[in-house]
Formats: structure tokens, C-alpha cells, sequence
């Protein structure tokens, strides 16, 4: 699920594949080149060769494999925030644990896609990335719509900025919050607006790794 309401495709994504298998490359080449507006631009096996050739530039997004030989992927996608917060990061994976999901985000991705995941999934979680989102796999996003750890309430969160909260970590829109909570709009941005505050939390992907961070839920696949 997206954590915007509209995506609007950006044009012309330059992408990378970062995956030690060829033929999933190929695959996921040729399904992405179907859509007009991306471009990928370039291929590697393991975190270092994606980490050298993101910073050589001209790379707008790239799709990472977890488990790959030279290095885990989660550690790759932290270096790669660390020294190129301006590329995206989207993990790809065939690991569907939660733990991974937290992981991902902890270290600076910007969603978590399955890879058997419908194509036109992956299409939409780069679109959702691209104009600002966070986008997860339908069937995580369903998962992590669980009650928060007992760790919130020690920044004070009231029981609806803890509603709130968990809306946040599935993905959900302020409009899909509003929605499922019967409150306005603008009941819920004032809602976000005070967990921030109270968690000294500033920018929105940092409210939403939190959120996912502090989810309580069944590592069970």
C-alpha cells in the first residue's frame, strides 16, 4: 500500500537492479521497460558495486535484493542513504518476515516490495517512491496494521495519535486514516502533527520508519 493518495509518474526514472541473479534481473528489466517513464540504467550484483556506481550519479532509484553474496542488502541500502540520501532505495525481496521489513526502513528505504509481487505492484510502489511516498506490499501492509509496543507510550501518544500511529505504519493516507478512524482531514494532519512533536520527530519518512519500527506484530510467515 502507498502512503500517498495520488501518484503522479515522474518522468523518466533512472533505475538500477541490484540482485546476484541475471535472470531476475532480466525480468525485472523487462517488465519496468514496459512502462515509458522508467529507464534502467544500470546492473549490479552486490551492495559495493551498486554503492560505486550510484555514486558516479545519474541514478534516480534503486531496486535491492536482501540476501546477495559480498554483503547484505539492508547494509548496502544503509550506506547508500548514508552518502546518497537523494537516490531512493526500494527493496525487492522474496522475504516476506516483518523483521525485514523494519530493518529496511530503519536503514533508509523507502518501501518493501515482495517479488511475487504482481508486476503492475512494482510499477506503483517506484511511482509511490518517486513522488514522495513510502509504499509496502499489500499483504506486509496488512500486517503491519497491529497495535503499537508498549515503547509509544513513554512519549506520551494519546489512544488516538496511537490509531493514528498504526494507520502510518500500513502505508495509509491521511485520507484512508480520516476514513477508517471517522474523522476529517484535518483532524488527523493535526494528530500527525502532534506525534511529531511529541516524538521530536521532524520529516514524514522518519515518522514512518518509526511508526513501522515500533509496530507490534507476528514475525509468523
Amino acid at each position: 500500500m502507498s502512503d500517498i493518495p495520488n501518484v503522479v509518474p515522474v518522468p523518466h526514472v533512472h533505475i538500477m537492479l541490484v540482485d546476484d541473479h541475471p535472470l531476475v534481473r532480466d525480468g525485472l528489466r523487462a517488465r519496468l521497460e514496459t512502462a515509458p517513464h522508467f529507464r534502467v540504467v544500470a546492473e549490479a550484483t552486490n551492495g559495493s558495486e551498486a554503492l560505486a556506481r550510484v555514486q558516479a550519479g545519474g541514478i534516480d532509484l534503486v531496486l535491492m535484493d536482501i540476501n546477495m553474496p559480498g554483503g547484505s542488502g539492508l547494509e548496502a541500502t544503509g550506506q547508500l542513504h548514508a552518502r546518497c540520501p537523494d537516490v531512493a532505495v526500494l527493496v525487492l525481496s522474496m522475504h516476506d518476515k516483518l523483521e525485514y521489513v523494519t530493518q529496511a526502513m530503519a536503514a533508509g528505504a523507502r518501501g518493501y516490495v515482495l517479488k511475487d509481487a504482481p508486476g503492475k505492484d512494482i510499477v506503483m510502489a517506484i511511482d509511490t517512491v518517486m513522488a514522495g511516498g513510502i509504499y509496502y506490499s499489500a499483504a506486509l501492509a496488512q500486517r503491519l496494521a497491529k497495535p503499537f509496543s508498549g515503547a509509544v507510550d513513554d512519549h506520551g501518544l494519546t489512544t488516538r495519535e496511537q490509531e493514528v500511529m498504526r494507520g502510518i505504519a500500513a502505508g495509509n493516507s491521511n485520507k484512508q486514516i480520516a476514513r477508517t478512524m471517522e474523522l476529517s482531514v484535518r483532524t488527523v494532519e493535526t494528530h500527525r502533527l502532534n506525534i511529531k512533536r511529541k516524538l521530536g520527530i521532524e520529516g514524514q519518512a522518519e515518522l514512518i520508519r518509526f511508526a513501522v519500527q515500533h509496530a507490534q506484530f507476528d514475525n509468523e510467515a
